[in-house]
């Protein structure tokens, strides 16, 4: 079928709407009619060349959130006419998959950056073209995608799904991450380095959580007032401070957990010299391969943990619509994030992310 989809002709380069050809479902697979997608740092390290993916023609995109349009032959978990939100794939066979820990997939490039189908077949086509497509096995920058069943979620029809779209990826990610990687318990403190969308969201699930010290560091005064909006009790400019005495202070010796969401080995450094004896810092932040960091190892010996963490540890299928649930009682305005764009805008809604003038700007189509 014919479709409308952003492509990426050159590494760098900005994105293209064009018309494409996708093909029709396999048997496991679900036809998804777009109706908003998130921009994603992950989209645009892809397309920067960052991840070790093929190279373009390419159609990125993974937090997209639409209504199923048709289905494969052996698909029960969806239906037309369902509203879904979309994820990552996995391989469902692997050790870390059959123990729950589908984000830890050993095959996970090979379902989500492979640029095709697992098994080398191409979904996207312009004339006799290939485009790499499949990205998180999705390719949501598109008015329809093909997704696999596994990473198709369900969820309530009473909820615009255009607000939806993040909870693919970045929200879930930051929530998750304090909610399940940490485990934050009630009455404690943490510290949350970076308050762009996975920041933020890991502001609100430490809310949840029922963190009292709710520390979140970053350079922009504008998203550290928003911060505080959002449940943050404290903040800190590090860009007019030590961070790291700041945070001392501020709590008395330090903080029982911590999140790095920048992907900026010096800021994870600082998120690790906070933690308190027994604290548990988490690594979110996305970096190039072969980054590396330096730590005081007489520092971590005295009970510290570093983490890393993938999507916040969530299981989809179970956490979106949780968080769903969360944000129709009142009690995760994820949506105050949101900036919306036409599809058409793609590249200035890119620009201005870049810029630091949106949180989480998301393209209605």
């Amino acid at each position: 079928m014919k479709i409308k989809a952003a492509v990426i002709s050159e590494t760098g380069g900005d994105f293209n709407i064009e018309q494409l050809e996708l093909c029709e479902p396999n048997a496991d697979e679900v036809l998804v009619h777009i109706v908003s997608v998130g921009i994603c740092h992950t989209d645009l390290g892809a397309r920067d060349g960052y991840l070790p993916i093929p190279s373009p023609p390419s159609v990125f995109g993974h937090e997209g959130a639409g209504v199923v349009k048709k289905v494969g032959s052996r698909v029960t978990k969806v239906k037309p006419g369902d509203h879904v939100v979309l994820a990552w794939d996995y391989c469902g066979t692997c050790s870390s998959c059959k123990a729950g820990k589908v984000l830890y997939c050993k095959n996970f490039f090979l379902h989500n950056f492979h640029g095709a189908r697992p098994d080398d077949t191409a979904t996207l086509r312009k004339g006799d073209q290939i485009i790499h497509g499949s990205f998180f096995c999705q390719s949501s920058f598109a008015d329809f995608a093909l997704a696999n069943e596994r990473n198709t979620v369900k969820v309530r029809d009473d909820v615009p799904l255009e607000v939806l779209a993040p909870l693919g990826c970045g929200v879930m990610t930051g929530t998750g991450a304090v909610m399940n990687s940490l485990q934050a318990k009630p009455e404690t403190s943490i510290a949350i380095f970076g308050t762009g969308a996975v920041g933020m969201s890991a502001i609100l699930g430490a809310v949840i959580c029922g963190c009292t010290t709710i520390i979140a560091v970053d350079v922009n005064a504008d998203r550290l007032k928003m911060a505080k909006e959002l449940g943050a009790t404290h903040t800190v400019n590090a860009g007019k401070v030590n961070t790291v005495e700041a945070i001392r202070e501020m709590t008395g010796g330090g903080v029982e957990y911590s999140l790095e969401c920048v992907g900026n080995p010096k800021v994870l450094r600082q998120a690790v010299d906070v933690l308190a004896r027994l604290g548990v810092c988490g690594l979110v932040g996305v970096v190039p391969p072969g980054t590396e960091v330096s730590f005081d190892m007489d520092f971590l010996m005295n009970g510290r943990t570093v983490k890393g963490v993938l999507g916040g540890d969530a299981v989809p299928d179970l956490f979106i619509p949780k968080m769903i649930d969360l944000y129709s009682q009142g009690r995760f305005p994820f949506d105050r994030l949101i900036t919306f764009y036409p599809f058409d805008d793609i590249n200035k809604a890119v620009e201005d992310m870049k810029k630091g003038l949106v949180i989480k700007p998301i393209l209605r189509l």
